[in-house]
């Protein structure tokens, strides 16, 4: 008798297991809205390293973007992507419209890589890829608030949270680009 509660209390628990593996959400489960207001889908992005970034125009980590745009330059062959995400969570440093964005970035920085329309990536109505990417409960691997614009997510090409860099960490950094390369 003994072995058999034993036995059911097992099975119980990696029941419940299985069923909150199923139940978290992917990374490629994920369906945003680019800035010209077309549907992206993560799913698009399988197989690829994806940094995922929260951007503000009137930053002082504004300059980022000549180095992300760098860096998206020399792998985007190599398959590795850059999803930028515009956020006006931080001292109002992005007031624009995404046609404002869109504007600036392209004729200040030549941007080239997939940006989004902008979003919240804080607060109460933090967008859901950002609740993904913040909460362990989400991404199963850690918890990592967006502490300022410029925040970098590293994603593997399994769709998995590798890493979090902080904003003050550059894009061509030794440890994305090693990240990117290994």
């Amino acid at each position: 008798m003994k072995k058999i509660v034993c036995a059911s209390l097992f099975l119980f628990a990696l029941t419940l297991t299985l069923n909150a593996q199923k139940s978290q959400k992917s990374f490629f489960d994920f369906k945003v809205t680019d800035i010209n207001g077309k549907s992206f889908h993560m799913s698009s992005l399988k197989g690829k390293k994806v940094m995922i970034v929260n951007v503000a125009s009137k930053c002082g980590y504004t300059p980022q973007y000549e180095e992300l745009q760098k860096l998206y330059d020399t792998y985007k062959d190599k398959n590795f992507v850059i999803v930028a995400f515009p956020a006006n969570n931080f001292a109002n440093q992005e007031p624009g419209t995404n046609a404002e964005i869109k504007e600036f970035c392209t004729a200040n920085y030549g941007v080239t890589f997939p940006m989004m329309q902008k979003i919240s990536v804080k607060g109460e109505d933090q967008a859901p890829i950002y609740k993904w990417l913040t909460q362990k409960t989400e991404n199963g691997v850690l918890d990592q608030d967006v502490m300022w614009n410029f925040q970098k997510y590293l994603i593997d090409e399994n769709g998995k949270l590798t890493a979090v860099y902080l904003s003050k960490t550059s894009p061509l950094d030794e440890k994305i680009i090693n990240w990117i390369e290994q």
